[in-house]
């Protein structure tokens, strides 16, 4: 039994290209099956979340870093009575667009496209599950719901109007204008509870991940955490409940308190507020003007220091920025290259090529290629192509 506000199967606003309803599951489960089998997903195994690709194997990658935001998802949307099966491919597609390289990528093909409308991750995400990805007869994309799009664009709260973050200033990202001309996904409001929680669940699953991948790497150790809010009691609760237990079942009890801390927040805050607002549909949801789903405010401004600490310590490390400022290079010569030269990109790109119009149609298909390479990929071209 879904609560009222949640996104109801039977009464989704439907598909771009009407299909005939599958016998044995919902609209939203046959979303979150297709991202599963879609390309642009197997790809992100080779996607960097934090580390490249090639610099360990135990490190999360962006697909990895996918199934853990759907799994958070899930448990969340599970207790408040949402639609489980939308908010995990909400989730499982929320970084579907995102380049080789993560953030540092999307910085760098950022800054080539500025003269071409620019590039976002989510806007690409958008443009792959309704454009890029092409393996059926009848459409282009996976021909997702209007809610999986809805939530794909608008998790992390409204792009446009009064309520629309300070980041979203400016014209809205070239893909993801097109496919709100195609179909308005109401970019005003909210999205649904559904969506709210897989962005949410982004923020557990990184906040949690990311301390690990940390201690793993040498960049930080167990004593530095004992210093912050949340980690330190963790750390404490674990050291008074098993003393002296070995280092690696430490660390991951630990953690795992943090992990079930953060979720355990998110649930009861939002309990708290959907009570108060007792929302009776989910378009009661969209039209609140704030965000349900969300951390205390104690909490919140604990993870704030866990993450001033993460960028100082982690995201902007001398080794990390060595890193970026290599694999940058490797984006920064690739795209010039690809654009004086298009012919160089793969035979079942041509016709696109072909069919371009302007340099700007042009700079945008080399973009879709560039942002779809994994980090391995990418690297062999950049030492074939550039030495």
């Amino acid at each position: 039994m879904l609560a009222p506000f949640a996104c109801q199967p039977d009464q989704s606003r439907g598909r771009l290209h009407p299909e005939r309803m599958s016998s044995f599951r919902s609209p939203f489960q046959r979303d979150r099956d297709r991202i599963i089998h879609s390309s642009a997903f197997r790809r992100l195994k080779h996607k960097t979340q934090v580390f490249v690709e090639h610099e360990g194997d135990y490190y999360r990658t962006r697909l990895t870093h996918s199934i853990e935001v759907a799994q958070v998802a899930r448990t969340i949307s599970g207790v408040l009575g949402l639609n489980t099966d939308l908010a995990e491919a909400i989730a499982l597609a929320h970084d579907l667009g995102h380049t080789p390289f993560g953030h540092t990528g999307e910085d760098a093909l950022a800054l080539l496209m500025a003269p071409y409308g620019g590039f976002d991750h989510n806007a690409q995400a958008l443009r792959i599950v309704t454009r890029l990805e092409r393996h059926y007869a009848d459409f282009d994309g996976l021909n997702l719901t209007w809610e999986s799009l809805e939530g794909i664009a608008k998790h992390n709260g409204p792009v446009t109007g009064p309520n629309a973050d300070e980041k979203h200033a400016g014209p809205l990202p070239y893909a993801l204008a097109e496919v709100n001309a195609q179909w308005d996904l109401e970019l005003h409001t909210h999205a649904s509870a559904e969506a709210q929680v897989a962005a949410i669940a982004d923020d557990v699953a990184y906040s949690h991940h990311d301390l690990h991948d940390g201690l793993r790497s040498g960049l930080f150790d167990e004593n530095d955490l004992m210093e912050l809010p949340v980690t330190g009691p963790a750390f404490a609760e674990v050291d008074a409940l098993y003393p002296g237990l070995e280092k690696m079942r430490r660390r991951h009890e630990a953690l795992r308190r943090v992990f079930g801390r953060m979720v355990e927040d998110v649930i009861a805050v939002a309990k708290n507020r959907l009570d108060a607002a007792n929302p009776q549909s989910v378009e009661e949801i969209r039209a609140m003007g704030m965000t349900i789903i969300r951390f205390s405010k104690p909490l919140y401004q604990e993870l704030k220091a866990i993450r001033s600490f993460l960028f100082h310590r982690m995201y902007r490390a001398p080794s990390v920025v060595v890193m970026r400022k290599e694999v940058t290079e490797v984006v920064n010569g690739l795209f010039p290259l690809y654009l004086a030269q298009p012919e160089m990109l793969p035979d079942e790109w041509r016709a696109d090529i072909a069919a371009a119009q302007s340099e700007t149609e042009l700079a945008r298909l080399v973009a879709d290629y560039v942002a779809g390479m994994t980090d391995r990929f990418a690297l062999q071209e950049g030492q074939r192509l550039l030495g």
